[in-house]
């Protein structure tokens, strides 16, 4: 078994970061106004990498912290709750926005390209109401997860609009409470769903103190799981097949670029010390449970409602509402483990990983994982608990090599308290066929683009 890494909670790296520029939907972490989050760190990412060095950055400061080398400029902005994104190889990006949160604003596609290369969207084309969390672009389709459905539109690299109307790959998924918010990714010819959990932990009454656990879970007939289906019209939810079970949340979802492997980035529960008082103190709360970095793989079980991972121990243990005491194991022996063990609370709501060559050699094949920041640290001093950009270096298997290190930050800004006053919180990254990165933020709409303007060796 691969080792698995975690942070501790000290070894936060807003302090080894220099700046390259100068200068929900309910109560779950599904990257609405009520995300996850906690504390941790990562190790350092302000050296030059490759000789990159300070350099002058073209344009306004958009107001990142990045590493030495390293420019962003602000591709759009307030385009609405901007989630997931998907490019097509001639360039063009398409943003799914997400209804408003009172329903309000039912959310579309909005499209964007930047003929001149300057990193500024100067052409938008919006369409597609409702729109959704989720969108994957293949072979002159585009899929769009919406709350309920996924549809694929015809839409020929090129293109920004659809050329025809779209097609209902599957409808009727359940939605509503902690987590209803879908997203797609591929696997093979097929297309992977994630359908998270209804509730925290699958308690009798979610969220209540010392409200017992449900066993068996009545939600893992239908949620806390990816689906899988095959990519034709007119299925229900009934007509695909369970690929990972026992998952609460994985909106950060994605399949490797080389390898066709599925990962993804696990969003872990909430309220140990809330809902347990006796048994967790708030320092606990703070570090537990981790956000879980894997490898997805058909018929693996991660476990929850039963069990949460402990970074400090290093292992999944048995969940308070089963009876748990903080050490027990129990039936969690045979829970999946994270390759690597994220700062609890974070929210990870996007992950891409990096096949281009525009960036330091260092970066290629790693994964860059978008956090949505902390709910629970309204008043932070010092370090932000998420709200960033994270690099996990990986092997070619997807294996980490490495332990995480902040990438990109400084998208909270300074209002307090957090998230309401935070300027913008990310959600999804993704790579241009030019090698550099696009970050999506939902609270203020922006998309930026991420480009390294040192020196290659």
């Amino acid at each position: 078994m691969a080792k698995r890494r975690f942070f501790e909670l000290a070894m936060v790296a807003a302090a080894t970061i220099t700046i390259g520029c100068g200068d929900d939907d309910g109560n779950g972490d599904d990257g609405g106004a009520g995300a996850d989050a906690g504390s941790g760190g990562g190790a350092d990412a302000g050296a030059a990498p490759d000789g990159g060095g300070v350099v002058s950055c073209p344009g306004d400061d958009p107001g990142l912290d990045l590493p030495d080398g390293f420019c962003a400029t602000i591709m759009a902005t307030s385009l609405g709750r901007a989630r997931h994104m998907a490019v097509t190889p001639s360039g063009d990006l398409f943003v799914a926005v997400a209804p408003t949160v009172n329903g309000s604003d039912p959310g579309e596609i909005v499209a964007l390209r930047d003929a001149d290369g300057d990193g500024e969207a100067e052409t938008q084309e919006r369409f597609g109401e409702p729109g959704g969390n989720g969108i994957a672009w293949r072979d002159g389709q585009l899929y769009v997860a919406g709350n309920e459905s996924v549809l694929r539109y015809p839409l020929p690299d090129g293109e920004l609009v659809p050329t025809g109307p779209p097609t209902a790959i599957v409808s009727g998924l359940v939605t509503g409470a902690d987590h209803p918010v879908k997203s797609v990714a591929f696997a093979g010819d097929d297309i992977l769903v994630n359908i998270g959990s209804a509730t925290n932990s699958c308690q009798a009454q979610n969220r209540m103190v010392e409200s017992p656990g449900l066993d068996p879970c009545p939600e893992l007939d239908v949620r806390a799981a990816i689906f899988r289906f095959a990519d034709t019209e007119g299925q229900s939810q009934a007509d695909g097949e369970p690929f990972v079970v026992g998952a609460r949340n994985v909106t950060a979802l994605t399949t490797h670029p080389i390898t066709g492997a599925i990962i993804g980035v696990i969003n872990g529960r909430d309220e140990l010390a809330q809902d347990w008082p006796d048994l967790y103190t708030e320092e606990d709360d703070d570090r537990l449970p981790s956000e879980e970095y894997g490898v997805l793989a058909e018929g693996q079980d991660w476990g929850w409602p039963y069990c949460y991972h402990d970074p400090i121990q290093d292992r999944k243990v048995l969940a308070p509402e089963y009876g748990g005491d903080g050490t027990m194991v129990g039936r969690c022996e045979a829970a999946e483990p994270p390759l690597a063990a994220l700062p609890a609370h974070w929210a990870p709501l996007g992950i891409a990983i990096y096949d281009g060559d525009a960036l330091p050699e260092r970066y290629r094949g790693g994964a860059f994982i978008a956090f949505h920041g902390s709910r629970y640290e309204p008043e932070p001093e010092g370090d932000i608990p998420g709200y960033n950009v994270m690099f996990l270096p990986l092997d070619a298997n997807g294996t980490p090599a490495g332990e995480a290190e902040m990438f990109a930050g400084g998208f909270a800004g300074p209002g307090r308290p957090l998230p309401d006053q935070a300027e913008h919180r990310p959600v999804s990254v993704t790579q241009a066929p030019d090698g550099s990165l696009y970050v999506s933020s939902d609270k203020s709409g922006h998309v930026w683009r991420i480009f390294y303007a040192g020196q290659q060796d």
